[in-house]
């Protein structure tokens, strides 16, 4: 016989609520690293992937890669290439000539901007992750405290 408190058990071990704020917040950060990592269309096997091997939160992680969404898809992109371009001190008015992009020319029109892009991606992400941890730490340490004093 199926009770509620066994039911109420399984959920939390499922959601990891017996966790540390630490991993909790630790969960998150990755998962908001990989919302900003460059390896689009592996976003979710990196999380499953790394709640997996780490066990950790994948709600955690997945709320945190979140970030990345439809709607904040395109300015995710262009604030990785801005900031690549910032990085590497080309100049951020460099236009593409949409107008003569096609199948056979694309590779040649957007390979000078791989780099930078892939640079801002990566310091965005790693700065992304850096900010999340110890706002998140604080928010769930904050709850706990009001839940539980």
């Amino acid at each position: 016989m199926v009770t509620l408190e066994a039911v109420r058990q399984q959920l939390a071990q499922v959601l990891h609520l017996q966790e540390t704020p630490h991993r909790t917040a630790l969960a998150f950060a990755i998962g908001v690293f990989i919302a900003f990592a460059p390896h689009y269309f592996f976003h979710t096997a990196s999380l499953v992937f790394c709640s997996w091997a780490f066990r950790l939160n994948f709600l955690a992680l997945f709320l945190g890669s979140f970030i990345n969404n439809p709607w904040t898809f395109v300015p995710i992109l262009a604030a990785s290439l801005y900031t690549g371009l910032l990085l590497v001190g080309e100049s951020s008015s460099t236009a593409i000539e949409w107008n003569h992009l096609t199948v056979d020319n694309m590779f040649e029109m957007l390979f000078p901007y791989l780099f930078p892009f892939l640079l801002g991606a990566c310091t965005l992400a790693i700065l992304g992750s850096l900010i999340a941890y110890p706002m998140m730490h604080w928010a769930i340490t904050r709850y706990r405290g009001i839940r539980h004093p």
